[in-house]
């Protein structure tokens, strides 16, 4: 496992003091298809983010390049590429690929245009506002129009680009932790102050996303090629992001023009399409023989992939009524390509509206789609005079996605039962479940959620364990149980983000400082006194214990000190913990973001990363 965490200087044109930040950077070695001639190879570069309470973070990715060891510049990205990083908090999209001079590459660098962007965040009440442009400003009050982020490259993560032997990295964008938000009594501000984190579990990954029209397809090697077109990049744009071979297996699982097929039957259902039909296909990089090769899980073709014809709708189902149903946090595709982000959606179905399951080639019907699913419509959209949105698919498909539930453990015997803290990131509060249940008794709890789990190994799970599950929302009316679960993990030991702040700034935020850690006093904090964990939250103030910061062995780490007008960096524990001890009696502790290991039982943070902002 390759995790590491680097430091970056984050700089906008108006800021007035430096920016002291963290990226995420993984790399490994991958064979995703192209080769390369003697003087040049080939990388392919994705972009994530971990988790975060967004609705949308939609920026323009405006410049992404590699600087090699000798100085040189290349810009691996094409064009200006629009990203909504809110939407890939479980998935990572492969960018580009990109063909560049060999050599040893030491530095990435990313540029974000925030002139057009859309944030929209998620407040108490789980009501979704806007950021107005104006109200999006760095660490001194002045409004953020470009942001430049970049990564040293060091030691044994130096990108090698070799001919025949396609390199792959991957930037993650920590939205959580590189915005502070601010709600008004009318508006809400967005201080964005980058702050990523390396955490790469290569036997873990995430799974990636590749999309792009359909070159050529190989039956004999069960593989086919697509022209990369990230995002939501036009099919037919002819700027080239590169090429990038996907493999069949015997099991991925393929939806062409709304038709399901598994393995050998849908790589020859690949065959008969035409040349550049749009193609969407997500899966893993996977060791094959002496290379990786990125193997499909499931495929996308034609008039199942956004942007013909048809307009489409993704969200989550928080309410149903009859046929009708409210889709929340949606994303808009409409016919022709234009996206854009609406928070709640009507759907109207019919028994003519054709239903598929993610990973399922059966039969599925209107029936099954209840409160809590993740699902994706295609139909025709219209829009009243007052702006409400309602799409119409009772000619069209709704595709039901895997959904993620996050919470803690209430029963542990089957069936096992949570209190529900979100449903795709989505505060848990905001669902209306009436109908789900056989009769109104059953209707599904969100203090007592119950979760078929199978055959599902339950032996480690316990009361109060912060516990994540993938699966499928029972059919509506079939309740109980509520949740049929696919997968489960429990997240205790997961990398952990702890954020607090105390309102007004406190002088005794911080108790005590010493060569073994810091203990926070939590009398008077604000909004922020919890740990999140994969999405699930902790918080602070309810643990028996007081909170306790530690560093590692060696104390290496990334410690950033903010004050009024500048930043202050610290490789190690110890001239960090000299530096706070000295401010502590003139300043005030503001707020503090940790990432690192958290310890229930003893409610310790073991560090790998801090900031502390002093006022």
């Amino acid at each position: 496992m390759l995790t590491r965490i680097l430091q970056f200087i984050g700089r906008a044109p108006a800021m007035a003091g430096m920016l002291a930040t963290v990226l995420a950077s993984s790399l490994m070695l991958s064979a995703c298809g192209g080769g390369g001639n003697s003087a040049s190879g080939e990388v392919v570069i994705g972009l994530t983010d971990a988790e975060g309470d967004y609705a949308t973070y939609t920026v323009d990715v405006q410049s992404l390049t590699l600087t090699r060891q000798d100085g040189s510049v290349v810009e691996t990205l094409p064009v200006n590429t629009r990203v909504d990083f809110a939407q890939y908090t479980d998935l990572t999209e492969f960018l580009t690929a990109a063909t560049v001079p060999e050599g040893v590459y030491t530095k990435a660098s990313m540029v974000l245009d925030y002139s057009n962007a859309d944030i929209q965040v998620e407040n108490a009440a789980g009501d979704v506002i806007p950021v107005p442009i104006g109200n999006i400003v760095d660490l001194d009050g002045n409004p953020v129009t470009t942001l430049d982020m970049s990564v040293q490259l060091e030691d044994r993560d130096r990108l090698l680009i070799v001919p025949g032997l396609p390199a792959h990295m991957t930037l993650d964008f920590d939205l959580k932790a590189s915005n502070s938000v601010e709600f008004g009594a009318t508006d809400v501000t967005l201080t964005v102050e980058p702050f990523l984190v390396a955490d790469v579990e290569l036997d873990k990954p995430k799974p990636h996303r590749v999309r792009g029209p359909l070159e050529s397809v190989d039956v004999a090697e069960q593989q086919f090629k697509l022209i990369l077109r990230p995002f939501h990049h036009p099919i037919r744009d002819d700027r080239r992001f590169g090429a990038f071979t996907v493999k069949s297996a015997d099991d991925t699982v393929y939806e062409i023009d709304g038709v399901n097929y598994t393995g050998a039957a849908g790589i020859d259902q690949m065959a008969a399409l035409p040349r550049f039909t749009p193609v969407i296909a997500i899966g893993k990089l996977q060791r094959i023989d002496d290379h990786r090769a990125f193997v499909a899980a499931e495929v996308y073709a034609g008039g199942s992939v956004p942007g013909g014809d048809k307009d489409v709708a993704k969200g989550l189902v928080i309410a149903r009524s009859g046929d009708t149903l409210t889709l929340k946090g949606a994303s808009l595709n409409r016919g022709g390509g234009n996206v854009a982000y609406n928070d709640e959606v009507t759907v109207e179905l019919a028994a003519t509206t054709k239903v598929t399951k993610q990973l399922d080639d059966g039969m599925h019907d209107i029936t099954e789609i209840s409160v809590g699913q993740r699902l994706t419509v295609f139909g025709d959209i219209s829009v009243d005079p007052a702006g409400d949105v309602t799409i119409d698919a009772s000619n069209g498909l709704a595709r039901m996605h895997l959904t993620t539930l996050r919470g803690t453990v209430v029963q542990q015997d089957a069936p096992l039962a949570v209190n529900l803290q979100s449903i795709g990131h989505r505060s848990a509060s905001i669902f209306n479940f009436a109908g789900t249940g056989v009769n109104a008794a059953n209707d599904a709890d969100v203090a007592f959620y119950e979760i078929n789990t199978g055959a599902l190994d339950l032996s480690n799970v316990a009361v109060d364990d912060p516990i994540k599950v993938r699966g499928f929302v029972r059919p509506f009316g079939a309740a109980p149980e509520d949740f049929d679960a696919h997968t489960l993990m429990l997240i205790g030991d997961a990398k952990a983000l702890m954020m607090v702040d105390w309102v007004p700034p406190s002088n005794t935020a911080i108790s005590n400082v010493s060569d073994t850690g810091l203990t926070l006093d939590l009398t008077g904090v604000g909004r922020f006194h919890t740990v999140s964990r994969a999405g699930v939250l902790t918080d602070l103030t309810t643990l028996g214990s007081p909170v306790m910061l530690q560093p590692n062995a060696d104390g290496a780490g990334v410690y950033v000190l903010i004050k009024p007008k500048r930043a202050q960096v610290f490789k190690n524990y110890a001239d960090f913990a000299r530096e706070l001890a000295s401010e502590l009696g003139v300043s005030a502790v503001k707020s503090l973001q940790v990432v690192g290991k958290f310890d229930d039982n003893t409610a310790t943070m073991t560090i790998r990363g801090m900031r502390i902002r002093l006022r």
